[in-house]
């Protein structure tokens, strides 16, 4: 095997080592590629990014294929209004709403160990099409006082969200940072669930929405990998 061969099988290896959940970026079957080298980064300075997937290690990266197009049901540009209506770029005051780069941020803290967690609110229709790697599935419809019980919610808050509860009354003082995003713009899932966690007294500077959601992350060709159970 000459020298470029092992270079491109050690490439492909490492793509594999991946799994599968990287291919819709790029697709490991395909001809081998540079990860050092790629034609579309995420930015000049960062090509791809290793986040932890399900126990493993996912690789984000961007669509290498010129030709890619937005993938459906993120290609419509048209749906009924309500309830596919334009959410505010602010939903509430000290709720800070931020964009890939700053999602990808939270999502390479949430890998090293950091008191974050990225949560899709999306349904399981919605799921079905992808998530974003390294986020956590909770749907909405779990936090939705109109939808979930006092119990359950409560249970969210001290199990995945480390709140405390303390005679009666929610102690924040440890509880995570909450990164929330649904299908995009026009998507009121996740500001559902800001919403009503903000309604129960969660601090506003420890939740963050990521308004663009699915459609500005499959627009920017950037890695889903499929939805696991939480």
């Amino acid at each position: 095997m000459t020298p470029p061969d092992r270079l491109a099988a050690a490439i492909l290896s490492l793509l594999l080592s991946f799994g599968a959940a990287a291919a819709q970026a790029a697709d490991p079957s395909a001809e081998p590629f540079d990860l050092d080298d790629l034609r579309v980064r995420i930015t000049a300075a960062m090509p791809y990014v290793e986040l932890g997937q399900g126990g493993g290690k996912v690789l984000l990266m961007r669509h290498q294929d010129p030709g890619h197009v937005i993938p459906s049901p993120y290609d419509k540009t048209a749906r009924d209004c309500p309830p596919y209506c334009i959410q505010p770029m602010q939903l509430a005051p000290g709720v800070e709403t931020i964009g890939e780069l700053e999602l990808i941020d939270y999502l390479k803290r949430a890998t090293s160990g950091e008191p974050v967690l990225v949560i899709d609110s999306r349904t399981p229709a919605w799921t079905e099409h992808g998530v974003i790697p390294g986020a956590v599935v909770i749907p909405y419809t779990r936090i939705d006082p109109a939808t979930a019980s006092p119990s359950a919610v409560a249970e969210l808050l001290e199990l995945e969200f480390g709140a405390v509860r303390v005679e009666g009354l929610w102690n924040f003082g440890h509880a995570k940072t909450l990164v929330f995003y649904c299908n995009g713009a026009w998507c009121g899932q996740s500001p559902t669930n800001i919403r009503a966690l903000l309604d129960l007294g969660y601090p506003a500077h420890r939740l963050k929405w990521y308004r663009g959601g699915m459609q500005s992350w499959e627009q920017f060709g950037l890695t889903t990998v499929k939805a696991s159970p939480h």
